[in-house]
Formats: structure tokens, sequence, C-alpha cells
């Protein structure tokens, strides 16, 4: 029999509970008792559904307040010496400090989780550190599994993925850097310390790991656990071949007990490349995930050991749209031909990147919604399967023509094809989008336009979203507050966001944004090619949940989106104003996008309407205009030899949302949670005129790479992390401006933020502003 199993499953619960425990946690409503209370309810709800569902192994240890890397960091004893860590267990305290920081010190590195926009908590390493098994939340988990009389499956992050994520430190350079004034019930979130020692290399770490590992296996045998998913995504990067070496090294130790049995599991791309290899390790079986590699089916299947099972994601954990069961059993079925009994049907990743139940929403119309599919869904995509590799078609004949159909009426639907889309991008040809003149030449259009001083000051975008601001726009949607109505509210808190900038001393202002929902989502309500959910939630990190629009068909714009709000915003005040706009990238990234026509082309489209919002606002005397791309480099292909071709049309799309701007326009771009030194000639190749980038929490070290490129435009480096609320004082930020001026010539630095400032409260918020201001006078004063 066809076993059917699920690498991972939603954290946050179909109303979100999760977010809400975690947040009434942090503000003192209820204690850490309730909270584990309630994590324990939603880990049962969501194991009983997965069962309901026909899964038979019920992974474990999927489930975390925060983070599964950081999971992983607390039961190896991996717990930063800022913390004051007693070597006990990791308590909740600790747990948090680590990722969202404390009054004392800021919290470990938040990046990008492989080509996803879910954000994992950075394991920080130091030379001779020690691990040691410091958390029991994995086994309590097991024993709460077990005693609902169910199988578990313990899922827990391989030794060679959690060492290549992490990040070598120097300890004594953390020291000298660690904050030495801080804000009453602070938090930080983010890049803590600086480079390691030369001669440090992480990969040294391992036989110290290894231990600690046999440990984890230990205790799960002692539970009676059968198998253990071993999640080894790092295997679909080019890595080097002492890691490949380690992982063989690794996983000979690990093998050398009799039981629980080891999945090692593969996702995010092909690891055809290590088949021999993985094929030969002691573990008991391989999961591959071949909705994103399909091709590398046979390079295992050619030879495939007789004494492992293979399991194969053929149902997508990274999308919404419904599966075509006869291309996966198509798929499969060679597999199942081959291998009988030992063919396992899974996902193709964990479906925490997945909404969580598809029949909450009883708002999209009949049409779109039977082309759908969220977690429960797939899961039971995966049963249909497999009762018909099973049991044949005549088992499931009447649920898989309900799917045929679906999956026919989208390829033939009217809603998805534009003629005049199509006509304009066939009209683009080879153009790549450049503006008329480089660089050198617009900044002097542009210094003789806006006469800004040296170090000149801005925000991101986005100032608090109040309690008021989030009724108001509830309200309006629910019809309970007029169009004008909601128009004044937007306007009073556009204006008092002005007036609280022009008190600062800003230069280049904001209107706030307050009346965006999301970066993403706003302008995706606004273009035609799109449609939205109610509760279609994802996970993006901690508590932070985000719902991706659906691209479903070809994109334009209808009208103008943001124009009237930023001439209100201008008219406001004699300073430059900046039209704040969301790039073709990062929309795309953030959404989840139609998969019947190459990513490339919906990024062009999206551009093509982006830059009719662009022209709008030019024509409207808006000069200074922001197309963020926080995505772009969330976009890298997993593989090197498949970079160069990405990395060209994305920059192309850019250019081309910007290409109508002329010389005395300024476009800013904002990036952020970005690795940027292997990328860096492509970012050039964007041509924006100012780019923004997240750089406090790593004291300035993403600069480094700038430096070495030798950047042509101008830079803002942040200054301060937004996603804590805790206020860096005015010393802490001149030290990061000191720094960024040893990098960047002082006439092309901005002083900015991290990023936007929706998240933070206005007592936050002012006083930082207060200080980054004056950090930039104090630097003025110096030239």
């Amino acid at each position: 029999m066809t076993r059917v199993h699920n690498l991972g499953f939603p954290r946050i619960g179909h109303k979100r509970e999760l977010k809400k425990a975690l947040e009434s946690f942090w503000s003192g409503e209820i204690d850490g008792m309730e909270l584990e209370a309630r994590a324990a309810q939603l880990r049962e709800r969501h194991w009983r559904i997965q069962q309901t569902c026909g899964v038979e192994l019920i992974p474990v240890g999927d489930f975390s307040l925060y983070d599964q890397m950081l999971d992983m960091s607390c039961t190896l004893g991996a717990v930063p010496p800022r913390y004051g860590f007693d070597g006990k267990e990791v308590d909740l305290a600790t747990f948090f400090a680590m990722a969202r920081g404390s009054s004392s010190q800021p919290a470990m590195e938040m990046t990008k989780w492989f080509d996803t926009n879910y954000h994992y908590i950075v394991p920080e390493f130091h030379e001779g550190m020690d691990f040691a098994l410091r958390s029991e939340r994995l086994f309590r988990q097991v024993r709460e599994a077990q005693g609902l009389g169910l199988a578990p499956k313990p899922v827990i992050v391989g030794p060679i993925t959690y060492l290549w994520l992490g990040k070598e430190k120097d300890l004594a350079a953390e020291a000298v850097h660690a904050p030495q004034h801080h804000h009453d019930d602070s938090a930080c979130c983010g890049h803590g310390g600086s480079s390691a020692p030369a001669g440090f290399d992480r990969l040294s770490l391992l036989p110290k790991l290894l231990p600690v590992y046999g440990e984890i296996l230990a205790r799960l045998r002692e539970l009676g656990v059968e198998w253990v998913q071993m999640d080894e995504p790092a295997l679909t990067q080019d890595l080097p071949g002492e890691w490949l070496e380690a992982l063989d090294r690794a996983y000979a130790e690990l093998g050398k007990s009799a039981a629980p049995k080891i999945l090692l599991a593969t996702y995010f791309e092909s690891v055809a490349d290590h088949a021999q290899r993985l094929m030969a390790l002691p573990v008991a079986g391989l999961h591959l995930d071949l909705r994103r590699a399909a091709q590398q089916r046979d390079a295992f299947l050619q030879h495939y050991p007789s004494d492992k099972i293979l399991s194969l994601g053929v149902v997508d954990g990274r999308n919404v749209w419904r599966t075509d069961l006869d291309a996966a059993l198509a798929l499969v079925e060679p597999a199942a031909k081959s291998l009988g009994d030992r063919l396992w049907l899974a996902p193709s990743c964990s479906l925490m990147h997945s909404p969580v139940d598809l029949e909450q929403e009883t708002e999209l119309d009949d049409e779109l919604k039977s082309w759908l599919a969220f977690a429960v869904q797939k899961l039971d995509e995966l049963a249909m399967l497999a009762r018909a590799l099973d049991h044949g078609m005549e088992a499931v004949q009447g649920p898989w023509e309900s799917a045929r159909a679906a999956v026919a009426s989208r390829r033939s639907s009217q809603r998805i094809h534009n003629a005049a889309v199509a006509a304009r991008l066939d009209a683009l040809g080879s153009d790549e989008g450049h503006r008329k003149n480089p660089y050198p030449v617009r900044a002097k259009a542009q210094r003789e336009r806006f006469h800004l001083p040296l170090f000149p000051t801005t925000t991101i975008g986005s100032f608090p979203q109040t309690p008021e601001i989030r009724k108001a726009r509830l309200q309006h949607r629910k019809g309970e507050l007029s169009d004008a109505d909601y128009r004044k509210a937007m306007e009073a808190e556009i204006a008092h966001v002005v007036r609280e900038q022009e008190r600062l001393d800003i230069d280049v202002l904001v209107h706030g944004e307050p009346e965006r929902n999301d970066m993403v989502e706003y302008f995706g309500e606004q273009l035609a090619g799109f449609a939205f959910t109610r509760h279609g939630w994802v996970q993006s990190y901690g508590s932070r949940y985000v719902k991706p629009p659906l691209i479903f068909g070809d994109v334009s714009r209808p009208r103008a989106m943001t124009v009237d709000w930023a001439r209100y915003a201008q008219s406001l005040s004699s300073r430059p104003m900046k039209g704040m706009l969301t790039g073709p990238v990062t929309i795309l990234q953030w959404s989840f996008v139609r998969d019947d026509q190459p990513r490339e082309r919906t990024a062009l489209q999206i551009a093509l309407a982006i830059r009719d919002e662009v022209k709008d606002l030019i024509d409207a005397g808006i000069g200074i205009i922001q197309i963020d791309e926080p995505a772009y480099r969330e976009g890298l292909p997993l593989k090197r030899k498949d970079w160069d071709h990405y990395l060209g049309w994305a920059s192309r799309a850019f250019r081309i949302s910007a290409q109508v701007a002329p010389d005395d326009v300024q476009i800013h771009t904002h990036m952020c949670y970005s690795e940027f030194n292997d990328i860096l000639p492509a970012i050039a190749a964007m041509d924006a005129d100012v780019i923004t980038i997240e750089t406090s929490r790593s004291q300035m070290e993403l600069l480094d790479a700038f430096a070495h490129f030798q950047y042509p435009n101008e830079i803002g480096p942040g200054v301060y992390d937004i996603h804590s609320p805790r206020v860096p004082t005015e010393a802490e930020m001149v030290h990061l401006l000191e720094k960024a001026e040893r990098v960047v010539p002082a006439e092309r630095l901005w002083v900015n933020p991290d990023c936007g400032l929706k998240t933070r409260k206005w007592p936050e918020v002012t006083p930082a502003l207060e200080h980054m201001v004056a950090a930039a006078k104090a630097m003025r004063r110096r030239h």
C-alpha cells in the first residue's frame, strides 16, 4: 500500500490563533502556561486534521512558537553567550530573547529561508563552542502525539543544513558592539555581531554537533519512534565538496543506530547531481521534490536501493493551485511499479508555506475557488492519488473527474488571458528599459531640483498603523464607513504624519501609507488579474503573517492607484514627497503566482502596470518615487547556473517600471533581509538613483560588499532596526554612519531606518527618528 505522509503543517491556526496567543503573551495578558496550553490545543487540532486526511505518519516538531531553526538552536544548546543562558533547559524568556531581543541584547539575525518569504533565525557559531541537549520541547510533543494514539514522525533540521545556514561570529567584536544604552521593555530582531576571525570555519564544529544529534535520535528511539524526518534542503544548493564529504561522515555516524529510521528530506530544487551519494547514505529513505524538479525522478529510480523507501513530493506545498492529478499520477506510476510498498507520497515541502483550509473562503466565486487547494485540500489530493495507485481509478472516479474538470476549466477560462496585455508585452521587443541618461547626469539634475543637504534624511514609507487606522479600514470594508468619511479619516492621518515629519526636520517626506493594508495586497487589489482571499494567511516570521494575493491571469492597471494620496500629501508641504510603489519582482514573489506561463512574463506584465503609475505620479508633480524590491534576492534560483537568467529579467522588469522617469525625477528602491555580495552587479544594473538597505543589525556588515564592488549610485544604509521597539541612541546611529562613510562617499549617503514603520508605535518611532535626524546633522557638521 502506498503510504501518505506530510513534511509539515501550517502552525498558525485557521483563525491565526497562534498569532493571537503569542501577542497576548508578549503583552503580558497571558502567562507562559496559558501560551503552552493554547499551543497544545492547536497541535492536537492540526494532528487530527492530518489524520482525517489519511496521513499515516504525523509530523511532530514542525510546530514552533517562532521558528524551527530557532527551535533547533535551543535543542542543540547553541545559545549565544550574550543572553546569559545558565546551561539548563532553554526557557521561554531566553527563547524569545533570541528571537526578538531583550532590554539589554539584540536578537539573532533573521533572513529568508531559501527562496521563500519565510524568515528563519540564523544560528550563531563561534570558535570552540560546544553543543549539548538543552530543550525537551521536541520530546514533549512526541509524547503528546503518542498520548492521542498517533504515530509521530519527528521533524528536525539536519546537521548539514543547520551548519550551512548559520553564521560565524567573533565574540570579542560582538562584545565591543553590544548596545550600551537601552530603552525600557525593548526587544530587537536582527543581525548581531560581526564577521568571524580568520581561519574559523563553522563546518569544523560538525564533530561536536553530531553527538548531540545522536543523543536526540537515542531519546526518540527510547520513546518508540519509528521514523524521523531529517530536513536537508541545503543539498539543493551548490555545496562545496568539503560539505558533501561532511554529509557522508555525518550520516555514517547517525546511521549507526538501529532505530529510529531516518527519512532524509530534500525540497525546493533538484538533488539529482547527488543521486548516487544520497542513495549510498545509511538512511532508510529519501524525499524528493518533484514539483520543482520532476526530472530528478529518473536519476533515482534507475538504481534505487532495495532497502530504502522513496518519498515523492507531487503536490505543490508552496502554491495554491489544484494539482493536475492525471499528470501527478503519470509521474508516480513508474515509481509505484518499481518500488511497490516502498513508495510514499507527500507534498513537495512543508505545507507551512500554504494557507490552511480553502473551506474558510466563502467569498471567492465558485469558478476561481474550484481552481484552488490549500493545505487541507492538498492532503486530500495525496490521499486520492494513493487510492488510485492502490485500488485503481474506479476507487476515485467521482472526485477525480471533479478535479480534472476544475483543472480543465482553469486552462480554458476567458478570465486568464488579455489580448491587449499580450500585445503590449510583444511591443517591448528587446527593450531593456534603460533611462535616457546615466546616473551622473541624472544626479546633477536632481541636485539642482531638490537642493538636499549632505546625509539627507528620509524614511522607507510606512508609519505606525494605529488601532484607529485599522478600525477605519475595517469599518470601510464592512460598509459601516462611507467612502467620503474613510477618505477624510485617511487624509487626517496623512496630515498628522506630514506635520510630524516636518517637526522632526526630515528632508524627504512620505505620506505614511495609512490607506494600505499590505505593500503587495494594496496594489494587487487594484490590478486586473489578481484575486484575494479572506483567510489565506501564511507565516512570514514569528507572529507576522501575510496574505498573498492570487495572480490568476494577465496583469494590467485599470486606473491610477496611488496618485490622489501622493498629490494630497505633497499639497501639505513644500518638502519633497516620495511616491511609494511596490516593484514588479516583489509583487511577483509575495503572491501566489499562476503556473501556466513563465514567471518572467508575469513580472513584465506587472512592470508595465507599475510604469503607468510612475508616469501618472510624475505628471502629478511627484519628483521622488520609491519602487520597493525587498524580495529581489529572494527570487534568486538555488542553483547558480540559473542565476544569470533570473537576474537578467528581474533587473529588466525594474528598469521597465522606472524607464519613463526624466533625469530630474529621482528613483529610489528598498531592499531588506538580503546578502548582496554575490549579486551586486545585478543590483547596480537596476540603476536606481538611491537604494536603501537593511544594515543596522549587522553593524553595517552588508556595506562591505558595496565597498568592494564600488556601487556607483546613492545608498541609504539603515541606521536602526525597526523590527524592535528599542529606541537606539543618537551616538549609536552616528557610529553606524561613521562606518558607512568609510565605504560610501558622504555625498552619496542617505540616512534612514532599516524598513517601514507600520509595525511600530508612535512612542517608539518619534524618539528614534529624532535621534536619526540628530545623527545626520552631527555628521553634516563634520563636513
